[in-house]
């Protein structure tokens, strides 16, 4: 069962790599933006390997997922301004950008699973990047300002939070564990809401400056960074976030990036 990396590892990615050599797990690195050599004979011919899992960036995953049958899973684009107030604190909207181009006043926005539009405060419409480097009907996530004093990532696998860490407080990055109130909102979301989203994905949430917890954003398990969680743990939510499409559980085909 190959999992399946970039030319460029983060830290977090050489651990996972180092987490699944441990388990007895093969590892393969790409040396560039494509299905590697020892993969791409078999998918060419037809009998591609159908274990192959993924760790990587939304670009990388792009490109290698459909010919070696990774059916890498993330949350709806509209997930976080579906979710109620109550887990928010605040106002969301998914938009075209086009019509994001219109506000007038401050706003968080970003792309809703990937990098696309950097995630940022801009202080109107016109601060975001134009129609000659954006689709218009590229959808944007349109937040009112939130300050948060602590953020912490959760692994979600089965509708439970299977590991998780501290990952910033007051804006700086600092990896900790997770304190009992991100377990217990953790559970309180997954209760409600834990239905709207794929088996395996990352949830962050965070504590707001006027004490109460919110979730930040979701965040597709293959590709993001697990800070001070458990690799063990973390590595077990990456490997059912992007396996082989043939696995599937009938819950996660509706969540296929």
């Amino acid at each position: 069962m190959p999992l399946l990396l970039p030319p460029r590892l983060t830290a977090s990615a050489q651990l996972l790599r180092d987490t699944a050599r441990r388990r007895g797990l093969r590892t393969v690195q790409s040396p560039d933006i494509g299905v590697p050599a020892e993969l791409r004979n078999g998918a060419q011919d037809g009998a591609r390997d159908r274990s192959v899992h993924l760790h990587a960036g939304p670009s990388f995953a792009d490109a290698v997922a459909p010919a070696l049958g990774i059916a890498p899973l993330q949350a709806p684009a509209d997930w976080l301004a579906r979710l109620p107030a109550a887990f928010t604190r605040r106002e969301i909207h998914a938009v075209p950008i086009r019509e994001a181009y219109g506000l007038r006043r401050p706003a968080f926005v970003k792309s809703p699973n990937d990098k696309g539009i950097p995630a940022l405060v801009y202080a109107d419409g016109s601060r975001l990047p134009g129609p000659d480097a954006v689709a218009p009907e590229t959808v944007v996530l349109v937040s009112d300002v939130v300050v948060f004093t602590a953020e912490y990532r959760l692994y979600l696998l089965d509708g439970r939070v299977h590991t998780g860490s501290r990952y910033a407080e007051h804006g700086r990055f600092r990896p900790g564990p997770l304190p009992a109130g991100a377990l217990a909102f953790g559970a309180e979301l997954l209760a409600a809401a834990g239905h709207t989203l794929p088996s395996a994905i990352v949830v962050d949430a965070g504590v707001t400056d006027t004490g109460q917890w919110a979730v930040v954003e979701a965040n597709a398990a293959w590709a993001s960074g697990c800070y001070a969680s458990d690799p063990e743990r973390a590595l077990d939510v990456v490997l059912r976030a992007a396996g082989p499409a043939a696995e599937l559980a009938e819950h996660d085909r509706a969540f296929v990036r």
